[in-house]
């Protein structure tokens, strides 16, 4: 069997990889019921749709022609690096200068990592993903996340 693209290839076995590791890793947890989910039952209906889409994917790199075989290209190292070290000083900065700081601090570092960088969206995102984030996590599911830094709140 022939690959037609490569980029369809390589990505729908990389999400099939990673959804199968995920449904597996959940197996670890209490699934619970669909009235009462436990801390399972997350982790392995998103690996089952990960592998599943990553399986679309991968068929469609097998049977569908493309015209130059959709080769890979360089990676990407600025972008790779740059988004990667802004997801880990959020980690770092989150307990110490809570939701509401180190969050907008990850989306702006993270955002550098694209060819375009306009102030005003990523300022805007910054504002919506800040305030989602909240509503979700703290309000919705009453989750221990630090909103302000420990200095403002004692």
């Amino acid at each position: 069997m022939k690959i037609k693209s490569q980029k369809d290839f390589w990505s729908g076995l990389m999400f099939v990889v990673i959804g199968i590791g995920f449904a597996w890793g959940a197996t670890n947890y209490s699934f619970g019921s669909s009235a009462r989910p436990g801390p399972g039952f997350f982790p392995l209906g998103l690996g089952f749709l990960m592998a599943a889409l990553g399986g679309i994917v991968l068929f469609k790199a097998l049977v569908v022609e493309t015209e130059d075989g959709d080769p890979i290209g360089a990676w990407a190292w600025k972008p790779l690096i740059t988004i990667m070290a802004a997801v880990g000083l959020f980690g770092f900065t989150l307990p110490l200068l809570g939701m509401a700081a180190a969050l907008p601090i990850m989306i702006v570092m993270a955002s550098l990592a694209g060819d375009e960088f306009h102030w005003k969206e990523v300022l805007l995102n910054c504002a919506i993903l800040t305030i989602g984030s909240w509503l979700i996590f703290i309000k919705g599911l009453n989750l221990v996340i630090p909103l302000w830094p420990k200095f403002i709140t004692g």
